[in-house]
């Protein structure tokens, strides 16, 4: 299996490999939406044998009050149903932080499972005192540090893209 940076031609793949992984169209409608809109986007499949089992997707989001902060926000990531729970996901994601860094992104968050993400260093954002503007469980919202020391003395709320009002 390979990770590479998601192609023109593989944009039809994404979007079927969301929808299944998600059950609906909303995500897969979302990685559209931001690929259009939002630069710059980090943007990653998983290929196997040709078909593209995973999916990830990093853009920008803002902090309020800390304009020059370069934050990333993860999501969705997705990975066809039949290959969940192999380990595609967990190689999207530590390629994707990889990638930000080298893209000298500073840190990135994550609206998500708070049994998953603490293994790549996720930590609830409020210890560095970032919130989210959606009203979410403390424990569902998560930041890492791609610098050490990046976010401290830094407090703020997230804003993300427009686009994710509409999931």
């Amino acid at each position: 299996m390979q990770i590479r940076p998601e192609e023109r031609r593989d944009y039809d793949r994404v979007f079927r490999v969301n929808e299944a992984a998600f059950g609906r169209e909303a995500e897969a409608k979302l990685v559209d939406a931001l690929r259009e809109q939002v630069n710059p986007v980090v943007s990653l499949v998983a290929e196997d044998a040709g078909d593209v089992v995973g999916h990830i997707l990093f853009t920008p989001v803002h902090v309020t009050g800390n304009p020059d902060l370069k934050i990333m926000g993860l999501g969705p990531v997705a990975v066809a149903p039949k290959r969940q729970r192999s380990g595609i996901g967990s190689q999207l994601v530590r390629s994707g932080l990889e990638m930000c860094k080298a893209l000298d992104f500073g840190a990135v968050v994550v609206l998500g499972h708070p049994e998953y993400y603490p293994r790549f260093g996720f930590v609830p954002a409020s210890r560095f005192g970032i919130a989210c503007e959606f009203d979410v469980p403390d424990e569902v919202f998560m930041a890492v540090e791609l610098h050490a020391g990046y976010l401290a003395q830094r407090s703020g709320t997230v804003k993300y893209h427009d686009a994710f009002r509409n999931v």
